[in-house]
């Protein structure tokens, strides 16, 4: 299992950028694939981008093609998502999750991080 905190959200202008972080902690970071999702106000969870273990490869919706940007260190544990170009529409509440070597869906969640662009 591994524990997620997620960081670095706030209140930025359309156009502006926001960088987020979430830590994890276990010394088995390296066995997870990790993620982002986003929940807007009264609307379902969504996915944004993902991570494989090694950073080698990474996928996104296409919503955020081409402004977001996901990578990790896993020396350090942690798993970032470079928002540029922010929109009203990205408003949310943004999540970390992490999917182990032997999951099909991502079992572990962090407690979310609220990101407010205005217009």
């Amino acid at each position: 299992q591994v524990l997620l905190v997620e960081s670095g959200g706030g209140l930025v202008q359309a156009g502006g950028s926001l960088r987020l972080s979430c830590a994890a902690s276990g010394r088995t970071f390296s066995n997870y694939a990790m993620a982002w999702f986003r929940q807007a106000p009264g609307k379902e969870r969504d996915f944004v981008a993902a991570i494989s273990r090694s950073g080698g490869s990474t996928q996104y919706a296409d919503s955020v093609k081409g402004r977001f940007t996901i990578s990790r260190d896993n020396a350090k544990l942690t798993v970032h998502l470079q928002m540029n170009s922010l929109e009203p529409e990205d408003t949310a509440v943004y999540y970390c999750a992490a999917r182990h070597l032997f999951e099909s869906t991502y079992g572990y969640w962090g407690q979310g991080t609220q990101v407010t662009v205005s217009s």
